[in-house]
């Protein structure tokens, strides 16, 4: 039985939902506007399409969160389902993807803080690694910490953003958003299929309170909530915001912006709510740093636990908080921010980035195999059977059309990352008959 004293360090409900929201609405709220601008108001449909998707990875994590939930959410379900080998791959693919992710995110908060404090401008690198520290030490500070930041942080950056979202509509210009509608000619179906990407990637995070179930009191419970909330409240944010931005600014001007929320509350309310958007993205990029390094130590813990990933990552002090797995994690993201420093290793960068969008895709299939496998082996009724099928074949659907509706480029230098977990997997395998071994040999 689990120590009483350790549960009450752990998240409720509140604090889960808030790492669900923080993750999903991270710096990319700030800056995906202008990334859907670039392909028009039509983009509108791919949102669409996108949150029927996200809702179907949703549930298949809202239904594992409630039947059985693990830590490491999805290695964890894949390492079961499938075995050990797509366990290490699945640890392998998501915990690169976003440590890399992370380095973008807190290249972005310093983006914005520089420009509320031009005098900081040419000490990007050094705030950029202070930004890491400080994330890095909230979490070592506990998950309790780490849930309260990141949801009352979200809860204050909610005020202006939701302002834009649905007070914007009185700045709206009908006229506007249908000049902008399709302005590349292409066919509806190219148009939505290049928008998806985009918006998997605001929906990256919705599997945020599986990984943590770990560190969130009744799991059973709080990690389906948590899940259905956060997309909730995601879902409806990052549309509305969207789709007000295209009737507010020019398209043209929208696709151009380094800041287009900023540029909007400047055209709303002038220069003193742009000032506060600028504050706003600052607060919400560090409670989203914050969320995604303790998601990304929970997954690494997970398999180390397993022999699938250096042990180091698994060592937790007498609180129950992996303090090495945090300090490596630190270390490894200001390493690359010094590393990417140079402008032709940061373009490489933003490559890696991108590839990383669409590597998350296999985590999300596994795991709806291994929710599929869990439904079918409980002997379930005849809709509940029909229910699992509908919601694993929208996850499925919308992985593919993911990866469908990339640049060829990327999906090839994306397999390639992939691949090499192949070689990789030997010497950790060793870890997990090490584990194995000493397992028999106690009998258990």
């Amino acid at each position: 039985m689990e120590n009483p004293a350790a549960q009450t360090k752990k998240m409720g409900l509140f604090m889960a939902t808030g790492i669900v929201v923080v993750n999903m609405v991270g710096t990319g709220i700030f800056l995906l506007p202008a990334s859907m601008a670039s392909i028009g108001s039509i983009s509108l449909y791919g949102w669409i399409v996108a949150t029927i998707g996200a809702t179907g990875i949703g549930l298949v994590y809202a239904f594992l969160g409630a039947s059985m939930p693990k830590a490491g959410g999805p290695y964890a379900y894949a390492r079961d389902a499938l075995g050990p080998f797509l366990g290490f791959q699945t640890n392998y693919v998501y915990w690169t993807a976003n440590l890399v992710g992370n380095v973008a995110m807190a290249a972005t908060i310093t983006g914005y803080f520089v420009g509320l404090f031009p005098a900081f401008r040419g000490a990007e690198i050094a705030f950029t690694i202070f930004v890491i520290w400080v994330a890095t030490l909230l979490n070592i500070a506990g998950p309790r910490c780490v849930g309260f930041s990141a949801a009352w942080a979200t809860v204050i950056a909610m005020v202006p953003l939701g302002f834009v979202a649905f007070g914007g509509w009185y700045w709206f210009d009908g006229a506007m958003f249908a000049q902008g509608w399709n302005p590349h000619h292409d066919s509806n179906w190219a148009a939505i299929s290049a928008s998806v990407p985009f918006a998997l990637w605001a929906y990256m995070g919705v599997e945020s309170a599986a990984v943590d179930s770990n560190v969130i009191k009744n799991p059973r419970r709080n990690v389906p909530l948590a899940t259905v909330l956060g997309l909730i409240i995601s879902s409806v944010l990052y549309i509305a915001s969207c789709t007000v931005l295209m009737g507010i600014l020019p398209l043209d001007d929208l696709a151009k912006s380094s800041a287009p929320f900023t540029d909007a509350t400047l055209k709303m309310v002038g220069p003193v709510g742009a000032i506060i958007m600028g504050v706003c993205a600052v607060l919400k990029g560090g409670a989203s740093l914050v969320g995604w390094t303790l998601t990304i130590s929970e997954t690494a813990a997970a398999a180390a636990r397993d022999g699938l990933f250096p042990k180091i990552y698994g060592k937790a002090d007498r609180r129950g908080v992996p303090v090495w797995n945090f300090l490596i994690s630190g270390l490894l993201m200001s390493g690359i921010v010094v590393a990417t420093a140079s402008p032709s290793l940061t373009q490489q960068f933003n490559e890696v980035i991108d590839m990383a969008v669409i590597l998350v895709v296999l985590p999300y299939l596994y795991s709806a195999v291994a929710f599929i496998n869990g439904e079918f082996t409980r002997k379930p009724s005849l809709w509940q059977k029909t229910l699992a099928v509908a919601v694993m074949a929208v996850a499925t659907i919308y992985c593919l059309w993911v990866v469908f509706g990339s640049d060829a480029k990327l999906v090839r230098s994306a397999m390639l990352l992939l691949f090499i977990s192949v070689p990789l997997y030997p010497f950790f395998q060793k870890g997990m008959r090490g584990k194995r071994a000493a397992k028999a040999a106690s009998g258990g």
